[in-house]
């Protein structure tokens, strides 16, 4: 028979369990959140350092002076336990050419991007740009030597002009002629601050075209650069946005070596040779009018799917 004492003794350990039981649990979460962020820290330790960001050779100052691209037996993975996502490229382009890059989804055209920035070190292979060996150079000078409008242009929260210019290196009258090559004047005349105006993060004020404009400004600014790569730039931009910015690649830079990714064929029918790539492997490399030519080749797959031919 329970007695008044025993029912009150009860009542409060209950009570008390139910405390302690609580403190445990979120003692527990906060256990877990901490893991978390120990697990990060390990994350970013274990991570493989990018290499050096200065050149240990030294380079002419007029570096690269041609556009020579030359992949040597190079193959690329994006972590040691996954699969090759560029295998075994050989090819070689020319200064001054333009060429296409075409394939299908996951073909590798992309990475392609990520290699020639060194985003990601070679699993084999390298690279050659006017004869020096891209594992050799520091990060600093081989970005520095490469202009690229990408699929999602960066912007940063900041003015127009830092922008366009981030590291305050031309003046404003080489700025000036930039946005208007680029097509932009009428644009940045339209606000009270010219190139002073505001851009919100990530340019989420701007269309996609704009930003798109602003991205070719900055490369026109750079037009010291020999190599430039356009990385499916037209993908998801109106026609009108599309031609301003292939009428201007075609007039200001036609000493450049040019790299497209193309999403629109019709841009790089012109060009002097198309790229067309296969689950990581170069599979046709030819003049766009001589890969028309082979009815069962890639590049005619693509085109007819395209509505370029019949």
């Amino acid at each position: 028979m329970l007695t008044a004492g025993s029912v009150a003794l009860v009542a409060s350990t209950g009570t008390m369990l139910r405390g302690l039981l609580g403190e445990i649990t979120r003692q527990m979460n906060n256990l877990e959140m901490s893991l978390v962020a120990v697990e990060r820290v390990q994350e970013y330790i274990e991570n493989e350092h990018e290499g050096d960001w200065i050149s240990k050779i030294p380079l002419s100052p007029l570096w690269p002076n041609e556009g020579n691209i030359k992949f040597v037996n190079f193959s690329l993975r994006y972590r040691s336990s996954l699969p090759l996502v560029l295998k075994n490229l050989n090819l070689e382009i020319f200064g001054k050419q333009r060429i296409g890059i075409v394939g299908r989804t996951g073909a590798g055209k992309s990475s392609l991007t990520l290699a020639l920035f060194r985003m990601i070190e070679p699993a084999s292979g390298t690279i050659f740009i006017d004869n020096i060996d891209f594992k050799t150079l520091g990060l600093h000078q081989l970005r520095n030597a490469l202009a690229i409008i990408p699929q999602d242009p960066v912007l940063f929260c900041g003015s127009l002009r830092i922008n366009l210019d981030p590291f305050n290196e031309f003046d404003d009258e080489k700025i000036w002629k930039a946005i208007e090559k680029a097509h932009l004047k009428e644009f940045v005349e339209s606000f009270p601050n010219k190139f002073n105006h505001k851009i919100s993060e990530g340019g989420g004020n701007l269309s996609i075209g704009q930003r798109q404009l602003i991205c070719l400004a900055r490369a026109i600014l750079r037009q010291q650069t020999k190599i430039l790569i356009l990385d499916e730039a037209t993908a998801s931009m109106d026609v009108e946005t599309d031609q301003l910015i292939q009428t201007s690649i075609r007039t200001h830079f036609n000493n450049c070596t040019i790299l497209t990714i193309a999403h629109r064929l019709n841009t790089i029918m012109d060009y002097d040779k198309v790229l067309a790539l296969d689950a990581g492997k170069i599979k046709e490399f030819d003049t766009p009018q001589k890969l028309l030519e082979n009815r069962d080749g890639l590049f005619y797959s693509l085109a007819k799917e395209a509505k370029l031919v019949v």
